[in-house]
This record gives C-alpha cells, structure tokens and sequence, in this order.
C-alpha cells in the first residue's frame, strides 16, 4: 500500500492516482500540474490536450528563468511566460485518465470530478559513472 500526503474528506466520493520516480523534468511537471490544479477533471484533460498540440502554453510562475514570453500564455497569467512541456502534459494526462477510471470501477459520476490535489515530488537521480584519469571513477548523476 502506498501513503498518499493528503488522504481525501471524504473517501467514498474520491477516487486517486499515483506516479512515482517517472522520467520527466521536475520543474515543468510542476508547472504543469499547478496550472490544472482545482479544474473539473474533463476541462483539464482538454487543456492538456491543447498544450500537447500548442494550442494552449502553460504559464511558468516559479521555474520561469529564461522562459520566454507568449501571448497564450498572457491569457491566463500576468507575466506572459510559458511554454509547451508536451513530455510532462502526456505523463499528467496518463495519470488523469488512471484517475477516471479508477473512479468508473468505484461508480463515480466522472462529469463531476474536480481535482482538488496534485503534487510533483522530484524523482530519485538515475546512477551512471564516468571514467577519470589514474583509473579513477566517479558517480555522474544525472536528474530524469
């Protein structure tokens, strides 16, 4: 059984989905979760289906350094920065469908699923090693 940090009010009228350690960077994950955060459940899957086809950018709030300035993304953000993680949407999206099914087998009305908590954990370093002179060795991390 996994532990979820925040457990539901009410259990029997949630449903929950879990990724853990996934291959997708970290900081555009966040971004990307924290734009669909309080959506009814089909209006985020829309929206990320638009982002998949840059029809809609994901505004960058926190990781924003170096990110340029677009006019979707000006629309649902003052600072106008945003990209178009398309990795990181398809990785949210895979979750969002796991979420809806689990609540079809529950027998929730899926029309009215809102989500009311999503959170990015970084995932754990992939190992790999690099050859120095002297017949050394060093451990070269690298962030999925």
């Amino acid at each position: 059984m996994v532990k979820y940090s925040r457990e539901p009010d009410n259990p029997t009228k949630s449903c929950k989905a879990r990724g853990s350690d996934l291959r997708v960077h970290f900081k555009n994950t966040r971004e990307t979760a924290f734009a669909i955060r309080k959506l009814p459940l089909t209006k985020a899957k829309r929206y990320l289906e638009d982002v998949i086809a840059h029809k809609q950018a994901i505004p960058f709030r926190r990781f924003c350094g170096g990110v340029g300035r677009t006019a979707q993304a000006k629309n649902r953000h003052s600072n106008g920065q945003g990209r178009w993680p398309v990795k990181s949407a398809k990785f949210i999206l895979d979750l969002l469908k796991n979420a809806e099914s689990n609540a079809e087998v529950k027998g929730l009305d899926v029309d009215s699923l809102i989500i009311s908590h999503i959170q990015v954990n970084q995932a754990q370093k992939q190992r790999r090693r690099t050859y120095r002179a002297h017949g050394r060795i060093n451990p070269y991390m690298s962030s999925p």
